[in-house]
């Protein structure tokens, strides 16, 4: 590799966690007027999470399994705050409660920690895929006391692999199968995968086959293994990628094997809040949240901090599609994140990570 394609695959991944932690204050808000009057008129630097969360349905969720709570007794271990989340369970049935109480500007939600986690281990493992390596890692990173992340809330996937783990299961079979599996969170984990087998001289089917296994550890569901697929593609396009009319084209290749057609979508010149919010819902379902994606890093592909405030402003699943655009944008921008990467809390950490994975 010489010096460009690693300024890029750090690029890439400096701007997953600054993807994140922008619009972490403003995670699962569902009205545009609730962000604006929130952050002043909206988010325009890293912000800490309000105590107050007008969206939240954060006391409607399982504390004991994936999903929502059910009608049905619930069992006598919690998996928050007895397995994962210790000290933090008191925090989930309070109405209005924000996802990530008490986190400050520039941290990172706990999708994101578990994107360092992956880094960490392929590093230790010479940039090798080491999946009993990687699951014992987050069953102790997950079930640490006290918690090794600031984070209060876990996606639905860490509570339902737990749910599955304390009843004996093996870890590579605790995948769990919710409404809500086929999200963009599943996707945050896979780029430093990419990106160090890449290093490595794996070809992209390999590539693939090693996304796909670590994907269904936690989120095993076939269509969005799909899109993990075109994922791993376009970041290795665009890593390769010799300019911006290029990366542009191959981010349109990419909506085009998706099954949507974003050239269209671009020469109208729409609104962000008219793509994201009408067109495309701002949830976590991957139907809507990928393409959204993929309008995002084409729109904004020359002005990387423009599309990730962008995201960040159009609320819902921002953090975890702030993630992903991040990578795409990164790839596609190297050098151009440095300043907004030493406002994270824990930068010198992940920067410390990203260097250990691609040195």
């Amino acid at each position: 590799m010489n010096k460009l394609d690693l300024a890029k695959a750090r690029s890439g991944l400096q701007a997953l966690f600054i993807g994140d932690a922008l619009a972490m204050p403003a995670h699962w808000f569902y009205r545009i007027f609730d962000i604006e009057q929130a952050f002043n008129g909206g988010i325009t630097q890293f912000e800490a999470a309000p105590s107050h969360h007008p969206s939240s349905i954060m006391s409607l969720h399982s504390t004991a399994a994936g999903g929502r709570k059910t009608a049905q007794k619930q069992p006598q271990t919690s998996i928050v705050g007895d397995v994962i989340l210790k000290g933090k369970a008191a925090y989930w049935d309070v109405p209005y409660q924000h996802y990530h109480q008490g986190m400050q500007a520039g941290e990172n939600t706990l999708n994101a920690h578990c994107a360092r986690l992956l880094m960490r281990c392929l590093a230790q493992h010479q940039r090798h895929y080491n999946p009993q390596a990687f699951l014992a890692d987050y069953i102790a990173f997950m079930t640490a006391d006290p918690p090794q992340h600031p984070d209060t809330y876990a996606e639905s996937y860490h509570r339902g692999f737990f749910a599955n783990y304390i009843q004996g299961i093996p870890a590579e079979q605790c995948g769990a199968i919710t409404h809500d599996t086929a999200s963009i969170g599943g996707l945050v984990t896979l780029a430093p995968l990419v990106i160090a087998a890449h290093l490595q001289g794996a070809d992209l089917t390999t590539i693939q086959q090693q996304v796909k296994q670590h994907l269904y550890f936690t989120h095993p569901d076939a269509a969005l293994a799909k899109v993990a697929n075109n994922y791993t593609t376009l970041i290795l396009a665009l890593w390769h990628s010799p300019n911006l009319e290029d990366a542009r084209q191959q981010i349109e290749r990419t909506a085009q094997a998706s099954g949507f057609n974003l050239t269209n979508l671009i020469a109208k010149d729409p609104d962000d809040r008219q793509v994201i919010g009408q067109l495309f819902s701002p949830a976590c379902y991957i139907s809507d949240s990928w393409p959204a994606v993929l309008y995002l890093a084409h729109k904004y592909a020359e002005d990387p901090i423009a599309g990730l405030l962008a995201n960040a402003n159009v609320g819902g699943d921002n953090a975890h599609r702030g993630s992903v655009l991040g990578v795409l944008l990164g790839l596609i921008n190297p050098n151009k994140f440095d300043a907004w990467f030493e406002q994270l809390v824990e930068r010198s950490a992940i920067a410390a990570e990203i260097n250990a994975l691609t040195n």
